[in-house]
């Protein structure tokens, strides 16, 4: 068996699942090198939406960040989460873009790439995985785990399966909604660890109180590494605290060889931040309650909340069993896509119209529609031909990869945005934020020449066009 390693989060998805992603780069510097001491097997701390909260709501580069953390914890490998061919945005890209935005994660510090697809679309994670492996990186493909009919361990095995013959170095069962029980993690993995030869890595949420036990079914299963959060911003929406999974396994065959003494001083400097976001309320002590009705509803947590507010909205809460009944049958018509963003707003928000209506489908959002199309791209099960017609009202279906219809698009954006440039990474951030990118490159700006220097800075660039 050998050691179980561990992937410590608690620079990416603990505080993304906690305080909405607010954790800044002065709070993470003082520990950094401390924690590149531990002999965590990665350290996820950049992707998801690491980048968008950075230039929205701390005026942070994102490259900065990442640049500063490799500089810090130059001992362990760095992490990140990218949607494919959507990479950190909510579209999808030409593969120009993708095929650039891998190459700078990984030439900036990024050692392994999560990839993941929100429909489990092998097509959509295809430029991204070989762009990773060009640059000599580690392309991890993540199954978005969902619970549904269609969703059985022949349909994990058969995508299992595919993702090693495209060519990626392991495997992530990504549980995001924390539907995984103990025992079904213990036999998805065994079915996994016989189906492929590359390693297999469990990533769970604690939101309905199940994350450590399924650790412990899994580890004995033979899963290889398994995502923890240090224990201040572990629990609720965020994972199982590491250092209980590190003492969980010690003495064992399992033993993951890390010092739970120096864990702890880490512990105690997060303890400082976990009670500064207490304090200034970005840490809602709700977020850290149980809550197993995502396994009663099969919804995430997050979506549950979502359907409750738009329907108070609409002065209808009463009727949010109506739409909890519909949300499967939505589910049904739309090809059965995991419930993970964006999927999971797009088929929660049809379910609130098609209740509140009074008739199904008589309002259909342009997204649902973009999934019923193939916007997004081959939804596991097909979609019905009658129903298909019904939505698109004539418009033709999409069958092929959706990239495969999108032209190179890196020189039209790098235009649209050469007033900002100052370095070439700021490309792919205009590219995936258009909209609040340059309002952060102004204050970037701004910060760098003082307000009139960099007016007069503006004009002299004018000048010389």
């Amino acid at each position: 068996m050998g050691k179980l390693k561990i992937t410590e989060t608690v620079l990416r998805d603990a505080h993304q699942s906690l305080i909405a992603t607010r954790m800044s780069l002065d709070e993470m510097k003082p520990i950094l090198s401390e924690m590149d001491k531990i002999g965590f097997y990665s350290a996820e701390v950049w992707g998801g939406a690491t980048f968008d909260s950075c230039i929205r709501f701390l005026d942070e580069d994102p490259w900065e960040r990442l640049r500063v953390i490799r500089r810090e914890m130059p001992n362990t490998k760095l992490q990140m989460l990218f949607r494919g061919q959507n990479m950190l945005g909510y579209r999808h890209y030409a593969d120009d873009c993708v095929e650039y935005f891998v190459q700078k994660s990984i030439a900036n510090g990024i050692d392994i790439i999560r990839i993941f697809d929100a429909l489990n679309d092998i097509r959509n994670l295809e430029t991204a995985v070989k762009a990773a492996k060009k640059e000599g990186g580690h392309a991890q493909i993540a199954i978005s785990y969902t619970l549904g009919e269609v969703f059985t361990h022949e349909y994990y095995v058969n995508y299992a399966k595919e993702i090693e013959s495209l060519g990626a170095d392991s495997i992530c069962i990504k549980d995001m909604a924390a539907l995984l029980t103990p025992y079904e993690a213990s036999s998805l993995v065994a079915e996994l660890k016989k189906a492929v030869n590359i390693p297999i890595q469990l990533h769970t949420h604690y939101t309905t109180g199940l994350a450590s036990m399924c650790i412990m079914k899994a580890v004995e299963a033979g899963v290889d590494v398994v995502d923890t959060a240090m224990s201040p911003l572990a629990l609720g929406t965020s994972h199982a605290p590491t250092e209980s999974i590190v003492a969980a396994f010690q003495g064992t065959e399992y033993d993951t060889g890390l010092d739970l003494v120096k864990l702890g001083e880490i512990r105690e400097y997060f303890m400082g931040l976990r009670q500064k976001y207490l304090d200034n309320g970005l840490l809602d002590p709700k977020m850290l309650a149980t809550d197993a009705n995502a396994l009663i509803y099969q919804v995430p947590g997050g979506m549950l909340s979502n359907l409750l507010s738009q329907l108070k909205q609409a002065g209808k809460e009463d009727q949010l069993n109506d739409v909890l009944a519909e949300v499967p049958r939505v589910r049904k018509d739309a090809g059965y896509p995991p419930l993970v963003t964006p999927t999971s707003q797009i088929v929660g928000t049809q379910a609130v119209f098609n209740v509140i209506m009074g008739e199904r489908y008589k309002t259909v959002t342009s997204e649902f529609k973009g999934v019923v199309k193939g916007e997004y791209g081959k939804t596991p099960v097909p979609i019905d031909p009658e129903f298909q017609k019904m939505i698109l009202k004539g418009e033709e279906p999409i069958t092929c990869r959706p990239a495969d219809l999108l032209e190179p698009e890196l020189d039209k954006l790098r235009e649209e945005c050469a007033e900002w440039i100052e370095q070439e990474e700021d490309v792919l951030t205009y590219a995936m934020f258009p909209k609040v990118a340059p309002k952060f490159f102004e204050k970037r700006r701004d910060k760098k020449y003082g307000v009139d220097g960099a007016h007069a800075d503006a004009e002299a660039k004018v000048h010389t066009v």
